[in-house]
């Protein structure tokens, strides 16, 4: 299985604007591993999917926002449905890219200004943003995407402004992680994260992946633990216990239904997988939502 091209992504801003703004209306989403300088804030507007952001897995849906900070790698997967070649599935998001640099460490450093330095270098761990913060926040991205008048850079600021002063955020990541610079290296993990986002739901051996990854299966568990600080049974489990609580949450099945949906081969290991990724047992979890 060839490599697919992960690396430092350049951000094209035709407009030479200190930032950039726009509509993405794709079949699927960007399917890369990669990371830039420049920090994304991302309003996923229709899609589902697994996201990988810094050492974090979790599912993405449409209404989703997220600030993903200055080279943090990451990575979106849509489901495999949207792979089918079904024109009627589409994915939409608005995406704004600024390079921190665009404010000066001095400019930063002011008293009032503080939140945002301090916004920013949380954000390398990612975010993503709730409540009434996060609806004030899309409302103004669809204003500025159909205006170009008045100081943009003013309206990007209020949006950080709004950001910083907020609680209505949630931390993606349980550190930093900075793109690895080596081509090969990304490319070995893009390839990685690939295969088990759209194989998760059956078996996948560490012979299997290791084939994936050109190494032998001793050399990935090394590897894997080295890169990613776990071993790839739990990053494997992760992905499959995101899926499950996304079923569980809409309710259309039931907990021993979503074990073997979800990827797992008896309820022992789902239960034992679920609890220790959540806190919570399937059937627990499943309370919270249940209209009874």
């Amino acid at each position: 299985m060839p490599f697919i091209k992960a690396h430092l992504l350049k951000v094209a801003n035709p407009t030479l604007k200190s930032f950039s703004i726009r509509h993405d209306y794709l079949p699927y989403f960007y399917n890369q591993y990669h990371y830039h300088p420049e920090v994304e804030l991302l309003f996923i507007q229709e899609g589902t999917g697994t996201q990988f952001v810094g050492d974090s897995i979790q599912r993405f849906e449409g209404g989703d926002l997220l600030l993903i900070g200055s080279d943090c790698p990451h990575y979106l997967r849509s489901d495999n449905k949207y792979f089918s070649g079904d024109p009627n599935l589409w994915v939409s998001a608005l995406v704004i890219h600024f390079n921190p640099s665009i404010f000066s460490k001095d400019f930063l450093s002011l008293l009032e200004n503080r939140p945002i330095d301090q916004l920013l270098e949380k954000s390398k761990k990612g975010l993503r943003i709730m409540g009434n913060t996060k609806t004030m926040v899309t409302e103004s991205m669809k204003k500025m995407m159909v205006t170009d008048k008045g100081n943009m850079i003013l309206a990007l600021y209020t949006l950080l402004d709004l950001l910083a002063t907020s609680n209505e955020y949630e931390l993606l990541g349980t550190r930093i992680m900075e793109g690895d610079h080596n081509d090969k290296e990304t490319e070995r993990i893009n390839a990685i994260y690939n295969f088990s986002a759209k194989h998760f739901k059956r078996k996948i051996t560490i012979d299997e992946i290791a084939c994936v990854a050109h190494l032998s299966a001793n050399s990935f568990c090394r590897y894997f633990k080295n890169k990613t600080k776990k071993n790839f049974s739990h990053f494997l489990n992760e992905i499959r216990v995101e899926y499950a609580c996304k079923k569980i949450r809409e309710n259309q099945l039931q907990v021993t239904q979503v074990c073997y949906e979800a990827g797992f081969n008896n309820f022992v290991n789902f239960n034992n997988a679920f609890k220790k990724i959540t806190g919570k047992t399937p059937t627990q979890y499943a309370k919270q939502f249940s209209n009874t």
